[in-house]
């Protein structure tokens, strides 16, 4: 049995040495070749002084150095940290800062543009480029290394001993006061996960799993661990249209294939070869519901795939699932606990709803994250005690609360209702309105600015700026607030409406900027707006 993330790839590797384990568009490793590959990388990173738990940054395209460095973190006691590659030098350099990154591993394109940004990660001492250049560039005082360079480096240092309830991971997510929050997960948090969902997706040895999610995403990276601990083969994949990801289907000959709801709503309207409906044994969602038109389209095109709807949330990983056989019953439904979960409905004091009346979803078990790093006001508020249970334990046992109203029905499978922060869920990402809002006003062009997001058919939710101008004889043009957006911003965060207006910004009881009257006021902005896929 597994305990440690990185055993999973070395438990399949002592089964089936010859097996695939994980693809991308230049090879294929097999299992023995990985398992090498990630002890290989352990011991380096042993040997340029990496100590327990501290902190590996790999900012990185979906490429199979990625995989080997995340886990050859993992195996050498630290604690790997996957940034988005779509992020930008400023937020990555804020992540990097925040958990006190001791060694980046990225590629000499975007190592350039982060060289100033690195200037304030004072913990950092070595950066690593996977890809071969001439020169390497210099990091202020860190150590540059190419990935053949650190990869000949020997340790005179054993590999330290490590237990599941260690630290392995760090995801970062968009937090509601702006700066995303890292959410700490334990060996035995990804062991959980990999399990259950495994379990219930009933993976086998001879699948072959797309990965098109951002490995920093949870659900992305479960793709790995899922697949890694049934022996199954991950293929990596940056696609840059959905139809190049349906060719894949094909070419790789794929069994599971997870997206978010903006994907499937562009998969859904296109053409799936036979081969590809022959293939495909299961597909899932989570991230945000999942139109009905395009569940109905889905079906219709991939009559012999499970569809798996879900529900998650970064600090537990994955919470419920809706099993296939209940889509005819319950479509609209996010289903019931994954295994070896419990998920509660609570009423604001900590007792259990009634069927069908709205409450908070918290859940309990080997899921729950650590917490959030370097924040403990946050986790405080997140992670706490459910009134009344294992009142005898000395040691009370923390359960996270989603901050997410759902209810139940007399059957016991849960509904989602909305959210009660006001984070904006656009593309299946979580974005801080905070953080567009910062960006604003750091250029200096507006006086107030209020981000929200209002829906939309294809983004889940589409993000809106309203702003005030700094100077009312010069206000900025909505061309200049979006470029202003776009220089900074990843593609996903950008608004895809702007306005400018001259008198001030409507306020609620407590004189704070009201959200919720100005996504009102915009509510059917993007009624009849359509996927378009090429």
């Amino acid at each position: 049995m597994s305990y440690l993330i990185h055993d999973l790839i070395a438990q399949s590797a002592s089964r089936e040495p010859d097996a695939p384990a994980l693809g991308d568009a230049r090879e294929t490793l097999t299992y023995a070749s990985l398992a090498a590959s990630v002890t290989r990388a352990a011991h380096a990173l042993v040997a340029l002084g990496l100590r327990a738990e501290e902190r590996v940054a790999v900012y990185l395209e979906k490429r199979w150095e990625t995989v080997v460095a995340l886990f050859g973190a993992a195996a050498a006691g630290g604690v790997f940290v996957p940034v988005n590659p779509l992020l930008k030098p400023p937020q990555v350099a804020y992540i990097l800062r925040d958990c006190n990154v001791r060694i980046l591993i990225t590629s000499a394109a975007r190592l350039e543009t982060l060289v100033e940004a690195l200037d304030q990660s004072h913990d950092l001492h070595t950066v690593i480029v996977v890809d071969p250049i001439d020169a390497l560039p210099a990091v202020g005082t860190c150590n540059v290394l190419s990935w053949e360079q650190w990869m000949r480096l020997e340790s005179r240092r054993a590999l330290p001993r490590r237990i599941d309830n260690d630290l392995a991971a760090i995801l970062y997510t968009s937090g509601s006061t702006g700066q995303p929050k890292g959410v700490v997960l334990s060996h035995r948090n990804l062991i959980a996960g990999a399990m259950s969902v495994a379990k219930y997706l009933e993976n086998r040895p001879q699948d072959r799993i797309l990965a098109v999610l951002p490995l920093s995403f949870d659900y992305g990276l479960s793709q790995l661990t899922t697949a890694f601990h049934a022996g199954a083969c991950a293929v990596l994949m940056n696609y840059l249209l959905p139809r190049d990801v349906i060719q894949a289907v094909v070419k790789e000959r794929i069994a599971g294939l997870a997206a978010v709801a903006p994907l499937w709503i562009q998969l859904s309207q296109l053409q799936w070869p036979v081969r590809a409906v022959e293939s495909l044994r299961y597909i899932t969602n989570s991230g945000g519901a999942m139109p009905r038109s395009t569940l109905d389209a889905l079906r219709q095109s991939l009559p012999r795939s499970r569809v798996y709807l879900m529900y998650g949330l970064t600090e537990a990983f994955r919470s419920t699932f809706l099993p296939p056989e209940e889509l005819d019953r319950r479509p609209d439904s996010i289903g019931k606990a994954i295994p070896n979960a419990e998920i509660l409905v609570l009423r604001e004091d900590g007792t259990p709803c009634a069927p069908n009346e709205p409450g908070e979803l918290v859940h309990r078990g080997a899921l729950v994250s650590r917490g959030y790093w370097n924040a403990p006001e946050k986790t405080a508020a997140r992670y706490r005690e459910i009134p009344g249970y294992n009142g005898a334990l000395s040691t009370p046992e923390l359960a996270v609360w989603s901050g997410d109203t759902v209810r139940t029905d007399d059957e016991g499978f849960l509904y989602f209702i909305g959210r009660r922060d006001e984070m904006i869920k656009t593309s299946g990402y979580r974005v801080s309105p905070s953080e567009i809002e910062e960006v604003l006003d750091a250029s200096g062009l507006v006086s107030e600015a209020a981000a929200f997001g209002v829906s939309h058919p294809v983004l889940g939710q589409a993000i809106i700026i309203v702003v005030t101008p700094r100077r009312d004889d010069h206000p900025p043009s909505v061309q200049t607030l979006l470029d202003e957006c776009r220089r900074t911003l990843p593609a996903f965060m950008v608004p895809a409406h702007a306005e400018v207006r001259s008198s001030t910004l409507p306020r609620n009881s407590n004189g704070k900027i009201d959200r919720k009257e100005l996504s009102m006021a915009f509510a059917g902005l993007f009624e009849g707006e359509n996927a378009t896929c090429r």
